[in-house]
Protein backbone atom coordinates (compact mmCIF):
# COMPACT_ATOMS: atom_id res chain seq x y z
CA UNK A 1 0.00 0.00 0.00
CA UNK A 2 1.30 3.22 -0.85
CA UNK A 3 0.20 6.40 0.93
CA UNK A 4 0.94 9.84 -0.09
CA UNK A 5 -0.08 12.58 2.57
CA UNK A 6 0.69 16.01 0.10
CA UNK A 7 -0.04 16.46 -3.64
CA UNK A 8 3.67 17.09 -3.84
CA UNK A 9 4.63 13.91 -3.13
CA UNK A 10 2.17 12.45 -5.43
CA UNK A 11 3.61 14.26 -8.19
CA UNK A 12 7.06 12.24 -7.86
CA UNK A 13 5.86 9.63 -7.76
CA UNK A 14 4.41 9.80 -11.04
CA UNK A 15 6.87 11.31 -12.55
CA UNK A 16 5.92 15.16 -12.96
CA UNK A 17 7.16 18.38 -11.93
CA UNK A 18 5.96 19.47 -8.14
CA UNK A 19 2.83 21.66 -8.35
CA UNK A 20 3.15 25.20 -8.59
CA UNK A 21 0.78 25.30 -5.51
CA UNK A 22 0.93 22.69 -2.40
CA UNK A 23 -2.84 22.67 -2.21
CA UNK A 24 -3.69 21.94 -5.57
CA UNK A 25 -2.27 20.95 -8.75
CA UNK A 26 -4.17 20.43 -12.28
CA UNK A 27 -2.69 17.79 -14.44
CA UNK A 28 -3.31 16.88 -17.90
CA UNK A 29 -3.15 13.05 -18.06
CA UNK A 30 -1.54 12.97 -21.17
CA UNK A 31 1.49 14.96 -19.78
CA UNK A 32 2.07 11.85 -17.11
CA UNK A 33 5.14 9.90 -18.45
CA UNK A 34 4.14 6.23 -19.13
CA UNK A 35 5.14 3.78 -16.47
CA UNK A 36 5.31 0.24 -16.94
CA UNK A 37 3.29 -1.39 -14.43
CA UNK A 38 4.31 -5.03 -13.34
CA UNK A 39 2.22 -5.43 -10.35
CA UNK A 40 -1.12 -3.99 -9.23
CA UNK A 41 -0.50 -0.84 -7.33
CA UNK A 42 -2.34 -0.46 -4.17
CA UNK A 43 -2.65 3.76 -2.85
CA UNK A 44 -4.68 5.65 -0.90
CA UNK A 45 -4.34 9.84 -0.48
CA UNK A 46 -5.12 12.31 1.94
CA UNK A 47 -6.35 14.69 -0.66
CA UNK A 48 -9.71 14.78 -3.00
CA UNK A 49 -9.06 13.61 -6.63
CA UNK A 50 -11.55 14.79 -9.70
CA UNK A 51 -10.55 13.20 -12.79
CA UNK A 52 -12.00 13.48 -16.35
CA UNK A 53 -10.67 10.90 -18.45
CA UNK A 54 -10.13 8.48 -20.92
CA UNK A 55 -7.45 5.55 -20.75
CA UNK A 56 -7.09 2.75 -23.03
CA UNK A 57 -5.79 -0.24 -22.00
CA UNK A 58 -6.14 0.63 -18.29
CA UNK A 59 -8.09 -0.59 -15.10
CA UNK A 60 -8.95 0.55 -12.28
CA UNK A 61 -10.97 -1.34 -9.25
CA UNK A 62 -12.20 -0.51 -5.64
CA UNK A 63 -11.87 -3.90 -4.07
CA UNK A 64 -12.76 -6.39 -6.07
CA UNK A 65 -15.08 -4.23 -8.93
CA UNK A 66 -13.02 -3.42 -12.11
CA UNK A 67 -13.79 -0.57 -14.05
CA UNK A 68 -12.03 0.25 -17.38
CA UNK A 69 -11.59 3.53 -18.24
CA UNK A 70 -12.28 3.24 -22.41
CA UNK A 71 -15.00 5.61 -22.03
CA UNK A 72 -14.82 9.47 -21.35
CA UNK A 73 -16.05 9.28 -17.71
CA UNK A 74 -15.76 11.81 -14.49
CA UNK A 75 -14.90 10.40 -11.49
CA UNK A 76 -13.73 11.23 -7.69
CA UNK A 77 -12.22 10.19 -4.86
CA UNK A 78 -12.12 11.05 -1.26
CA UNK A 79 -8.78 11.67 1.12
CA UNK A 80 -8.42 7.95 2.16
CA UNK A 81 -9.97 5.92 -0.29
CA UNK A 82 -8.17 2.72 -1.19
CA UNK A 83 -7.39 2.65 -5.13
CA UNK A 84 -5.81 -0.34 -7.37
CA UNK A 85 -4.44 0.31 -10.79
CA UNK A 86 -3.00 -2.19 -12.93
CA UNK A 87 -2.87 -2.19 -16.66
CA UNK A 88 -4.81 -5.04 -18.91
CA UNK A 89 -1.74 -5.57 -21.61
CA UNK A 90 1.45 -4.83 -19.98
CA UNK A 91 2.59 -5.78 -23.88
CA UNK A 92 0.87 -2.49 -24.94
CA UNK A 93 1.33 1.33 -24.14
CA UNK A 94 -1.53 3.04 -22.06
CA UNK A 95 -3.34 5.37 -24.03
CA UNK A 96 -4.69 8.89 -21.64
CA UNK A 97 -5.87 11.74 -22.26
CA UNK A 98 -8.18 14.28 -19.89
CA UNK A 99 -7.54 16.13 -16.71
CA UNK A 100 -7.08 15.25 -12.60
CA UNK A 101 -7.33 17.94 -10.25
CA UNK A 102 -5.62 17.24 -6.84
CA UNK A 103 -7.14 19.19 -3.95
CA UNK A 104 -5.74 19.19 -0.62
CA UNK A 105 -8.40 19.70 1.92
CA UNK A 106 -6.24 22.47 3.63
CA UNK A 107 -7.06 24.74 0.69
CA UNK A 108 -10.24 24.67 1.47
CA UNK A 109 -9.98 25.51 5.25
CA UNK A 110 -11.95 28.76 6.62
CA UNK A 111 -14.60 28.57 3.66
CA UNK A 112 -18.08 27.60 2.64
CA UNK A 113 -17.21 24.35 0.31
CA UNK A 114 -15.07 23.24 3.68
CA UNK A 115 -18.22 22.96 5.13
CA UNK A 116 -20.74 21.41 2.18
CA UNK A 117 -18.11 19.36 0.21
CA UNK A 118 -19.04 16.28 1.92
CA UNK A 119 -22.26 16.63 1.34
CA UNK A 120 -22.26 15.36 -1.95
CA UNK A 121 -22.85 11.85 -2.68
CA UNK A 122 -20.42 11.27 -5.32
CA UNK A 123 -17.48 11.30 -3.13
CA UNK A 124 -19.05 7.79 -2.09
CA UNK A 125 -19.66 6.39 -4.79
CA UNK A 126 -17.78 3.30 -6.14
CA UNK A 127 -15.07 4.09 -9.82
CA UNK A 128 -17.91 1.82 -11.23
CA UNK A 129 -20.28 4.20 -10.66
CA UNK A 130 -18.98 7.21 -12.21
CA UNK A 131 -20.16 9.66 -14.48
CA UNK A 132 -20.46 9.28 -17.87
CA UNK A 133 -20.79 12.43 -19.73
CA UNK A 134 -22.17 13.84 -22.71
CA UNK A 135 -20.07 15.77 -25.53
CA UNK A 136 -22.28 18.93 -24.31
CA UNK A 137 -21.56 18.23 -20.46
CA UNK A 138 -18.28 17.22 -20.67
CA UNK A 139 -17.16 20.47 -22.74
CA UNK A 140 -19.31 22.42 -19.57
CA UNK A 141 -16.97 20.23 -17.48
CA UNK A 142 -13.72 20.84 -19.17
CA UNK A 143 -14.43 24.57 -19.68
CA UNK A 144 -14.23 24.99 -15.14
CA UNK A 145 -11.22 22.78 -15.57
CA UNK A 146 -9.57 24.96 -17.70
CA UNK A 147 -10.29 28.19 -15.61
CA UNK A 148 -9.27 25.88 -12.52
CA UNK A 149 -5.64 25.56 -14.64
CA UNK A 150 -5.42 28.91 -15.73
CA UNK A 151 -5.68 30.37 -12.46
CA UNK A 152 -3.43 27.58 -11.26
CA UNK A 153 -0.82 28.86 -13.33
CA UNK A 154 -1.21 32.92 -12.43
CA UNK A 155 0.86 34.46 -9.78
CA UNK A 156 -0.90 33.80 -6.54
CA UNK A 157 -2.64 36.75 -5.08
CA UNK A 158 -5.35 37.06 -2.05
CA UNK A 159 -8.17 36.65 -4.75
CA UNK A 160 -6.63 33.54 -5.99
CA UNK A 161 -7.74 30.59 -3.42
CA UNK A 162 -11.78 32.09 -3.53
CA UNK A 163 -11.39 32.23 -7.08
CA UNK A 164 -10.32 28.63 -7.54
CA UNK A 165 -12.77 27.32 -4.93
CA UNK A 166 -15.39 28.99 -6.67
CA UNK A 167 -14.35 27.35 -9.78
CA UNK A 168 -14.25 23.91 -7.79
CA UNK A 169 -17.86 24.10 -6.43
CA UNK A 170 -18.82 25.30 -9.58
CA UNK A 171 -17.62 21.97 -11.12
CA UNK A 172 -19.11 19.87 -8.17
CA UNK A 173 -22.44 21.39 -9.21
CA UNK A 174 -22.79 20.87 -12.63
CA UNK A 175 -21.37 17.09 -11.87
CA UNK A 176 -24.32 16.51 -9.04
CA UNK A 177 -26.64 18.25 -11.95
CA UNK A 178 -25.15 15.36 -14.42
CA UNK A 179 -25.42 12.41 -12.38
CA UNK A 180 -28.78 13.22 -11.47
CA UNK A 181 -29.21 13.43 -15.50
CA UNK A 182 -27.54 9.77 -15.49
CA UNK A 183 -29.90 8.68 -13.09
CA UNK A 184 -32.77 9.27 -15.59
CA UNK A 185 -31.62 8.75 -19.23
CA UNK A 186 -29.97 5.52 -18.16
CA UNK A 187 -33.40 4.08 -17.27
CA UNK A 188 -33.14 0.39 -18.42
CA UNK A 189 -30.57 -0.34 -15.74
CA UNK A 190 -31.45 2.06 -13.72
CA UNK A 191 -34.68 0.53 -13.54
CA UNK A 192 -33.77 -2.95 -13.09
CA UNK A 193 -31.42 -1.88 -10.03
CA UNK A 194 -35.04 -0.93 -8.44
CA UNK A 195 -36.96 -4.61 -9.62
CA UNK A 196 -34.07 -5.78 -7.84
CA UNK A 197 -34.38 -4.10 -4.75
CA UNK A 198 -37.75 -4.88 -4.47
CA UNK A 199 -37.00 -8.88 -4.87
CA UNK A 200 -34.17 -8.98 -2.61
CA UNK A 201 -36.55 -7.27 -0.01
CA UNK A 202 -39.30 -9.37 -1.18
CA UNK A 203 -37.07 -12.44 -0.63
CA UNK A 204 -35.87 -11.23 2.72
CA UNK A 205 -39.24 -10.37 4.54
CA UNK A 206 -40.36 -14.21 3.15
CA UNK A 207 -37.43 -15.81 4.45
CA UNK A 208 -36.48 -16.53 7.90
CA UNK A 209 -33.93 -14.02 7.92
CA UNK A 210 -35.71 -11.96 9.74
CA UNK A 211 -35.47 -13.96 12.79
CA UNK A 212 -31.94 -14.79 12.08
CA UNK A 213 -30.46 -11.30 10.92
CA UNK A 214 -33.02 -9.12 11.94
CA UNK A 215 -34.30 -6.07 9.66
CA UNK A 216 -32.05 -5.75 6.28
CA UNK A 217 -29.61 -3.05 6.00
CA UNK A 218 -28.68 -0.78 3.42
CA UNK A 219 -25.27 -2.13 3.29
CA UNK A 220 -26.79 -5.74 2.56
CA UNK A 221 -28.89 -4.80 -0.26
CA UNK A 222 -25.98 -2.65 -1.43
CA UNK A 223 -23.70 -5.73 -1.80
CA UNK A 224 -26.60 -7.67 -3.52
CA UNK A 225 -26.44 -5.16 -5.92
CA UNK A 226 -22.53 -4.80 -6.48
CA UNK A 227 -22.93 -1.47 -5.90
CA UNK A 228 -21.84 1.51 -2.84
CA UNK A 229 -25.01 2.20 -0.59
CA UNK A 230 -24.58 6.13 -1.41
CA UNK A 231 -24.72 5.56 -4.87
CA UNK A 232 -28.24 3.24 -4.43
CA UNK A 233 -30.33 5.63 -2.45
CA UNK A 234 -29.23 8.37 -4.64
CA UNK A 235 -30.60 6.33 -7.12
CA UNK A 236 -33.86 5.56 -5.45
CA UNK A 237 -34.02 8.91 -4.20
CA UNK A 238 -33.97 10.17 -8.53
CA UNK A 239 -36.44 6.88 -9.13
CA UNK A 240 -39.20 7.13 -6.62
CA UNK A 241 -38.01 9.86 -3.79
CA UNK A 242 -36.73 7.84 -1.40
CA UNK A 243 -33.69 6.76 -0.26
CA UNK A 244 -32.73 2.61 -0.08
CA UNK A 245 -33.67 3.08 4.33
CA UNK A 246 -36.76 4.58 3.63
CA UNK A 247 -37.50 1.44 0.94
CA UNK A 248 -36.36 -1.11 4.06
CA UNK A 249 -39.07 0.36 6.00
CA UNK A 250 -41.60 0.49 3.25
CA UNK A 251 -41.62 -3.35 2.47
CA UNK A 252 -41.31 -4.21 6.38
CA UNK A 253 -44.70 -1.49 7.16
CA UNK A 254 -46.41 -3.67 4.27
CA UNK A 255 -45.30 -7.11 6.05
CA UNK A 256 -46.41 -5.72 8.96
CA UNK A 257 -49.70 -4.74 8.06
CA UNK A 258 -50.44 -7.87 6.56
CA UNK A 259 -49.87 -9.58 9.34
CA UNK A 260 -52.07 -7.52 11.71
CA UNK A 261 -54.95 -8.08 9.62
CA UNK A 262 -54.53 -11.32 8.80
CA UNK A 263 -53.41 -13.47 11.19
CA UNK A 264 -54.22 -13.62 15.19
CA UNK A 265 -50.51 -13.06 15.97
CA UNK A 266 -49.68 -10.24 19.17
CA UNK A 267 -48.17 -7.27 18.30
CA UNK A 268 -45.45 -8.73 20.12
CA UNK A 269 -45.26 -11.46 18.40
CA UNK A 270 -45.17 -9.89 15.04
CA UNK A 271 -42.64 -7.21 16.05
CA UNK A 272 -40.32 -10.37 17.16
CA UNK A 273 -40.97 -12.16 14.23
CA UNK A 274 -40.35 -8.69 11.70
CA UNK A 275 -36.63 -8.85 13.06
CA UNK A 276 -37.62 -6.30 15.81
CA UNK A 277 -35.96 -7.05 19.59
CA UNK A 278 -37.91 -4.30 21.20
CA UNK A 279 -41.98 -3.99 20.47
CA UNK A 280 -41.41 -0.06 21.51
CA UNK A 281 -38.90 0.36 18.32
CA UNK A 282 -41.09 -1.26 15.91
CA UNK A 283 -44.34 0.49 16.96
CA UNK A 284 -42.78 4.26 17.08
CA UNK A 285 -41.69 3.31 13.81
CA UNK A 286 -45.10 1.89 12.51
CA UNK A 287 -46.71 4.58 13.63
CA UNK A 288 -44.23 7.27 12.03
CA UNK A 289 -45.07 5.75 8.35
CA UNK A 290 -49.16 4.85 8.95
CA UNK A 291 -50.00 8.35 11.40
CA UNK A 292 -51.82 4.99 13.58
CA UNK A 293 -50.15 2.35 16.09
CA UNK A 294 -50.00 -1.25 15.42
CA UNK A 295 -53.43 -1.48 17.54
CA UNK A 296 -54.98 0.89 16.35
CA UNK A 297 -54.08 0.06 12.50
CA UNK A 298 -55.69 -3.37 13.40
CA UNK A 299 -58.86 -2.34 15.69
CA UNK A 300 -59.60 0.20 12.22
CA UNK A 301 -59.30 -2.35 9.41
CA UNK A 302 -61.22 -4.97 11.86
Amino acid sequence: MKRFKTITEFHHFIGIAAPLHPLISVVDVATVPHREVLEPTNMVMDFYAIAVKRMINFKMQYGQRPFDLNEGIMSFMSPKQVLNIDVNDKSKKTERSGWVIYIHPDLLWNSGLAKTIRQYDFWDYSLNESLFLSEKEEATINSIIQSIFEEYRANIDRFSKSIIISHIEALLNYADRFYHRQFITRERSNHQILQRVEDLLSEYFNSDDLLVKGVPTVTYLANELNVSSKYLSSLLKVLTGQNTQQHIHEKLIEKAKEKLSTTELSVSEIAYGLGFEHLPSFSKLFKAKTSQSPLEFRTSFN
